[in-house]
């Protein structure tokens, strides 16, 4: 008999995911990690995650702080897309993306074929140190994995609720804005 996923007791355990591995809950409900390489599944995971935790903070600090220049954008953050894009402004952001992408593809087609033993989301950068203790290091690893996921869920929310509101988040939270009168 198989084993019993964790977060779903009534269906078996993915068979390519392991408990040792950062934020593992066993749940792969559609199975796809059966067909897709599981380092590649985990590599975009932890890039989005990254992502998230930096847009959710970016959503919050652009509705504190302006730059002088950029005063004639939209007010509510989600509509300031158009905006950016019009002005050349998400050009910026795709150039640095996309160097980002060329310069990282060698070591995530390393590890998915097999021949380096990278960590995923592991790029060897540091500058705090705070990877020396492996102890804390495997927390941390946890702690960035369960963050990036709210974070994700957060981004998507936060994305909704002021599409529906036409309000952005902290004027929701400070208004009491919670449940939107549709």
């Amino acid at each position: 008999m198989a084993e019993k996923s964790p977060s779903v007791p009534f269906m078996d355990a993915p068979s390519r995911l392991t408990p040792d591995m950062a934020g593992y809950v066993g749940f792969d409900p559609f199975n796809i990690s059966a067909f897709l390489n599981v380092k590649w599944l985990q590599e975009a995971e932890i890039k989005h995650a990254r992502i998230c935790l930096l847009a959710i903070l970016g959503f919050m600090v652009a509705e504190v702080y302006q730059f002088p220049w950029y005063s004639d954008y939209p007010h509510v953050v989600i509509y300031r897309h158009n905006w950016a894009v019009t002005n050349g402004s998400l050009s910026q952001i795709l150039l640095w993306c996309s160097f980002f992408e060329i310069m990282t593809m060698p070591a995530v087609t390393q590890m998915v074929t097999g021949r380096s033993d990278r960590e995923p989301g592991d790029f060897k950068f540091d500058p705090l140190g705070l990877g020396k203790d492996p102890a804390k290091l495997a927390v941390y690893k946890v702690n960035e994995i369960k963050n990036g996921r709210l974070a994700m869920i957060a981004v998507s929310g936060a994305i909704h609720h002021a599409a529906v509101t036409n309000q952005n988040l902290i004027e929701q939270l400070t208004a009491g804005n919670i449940l939107p009168k549709l």
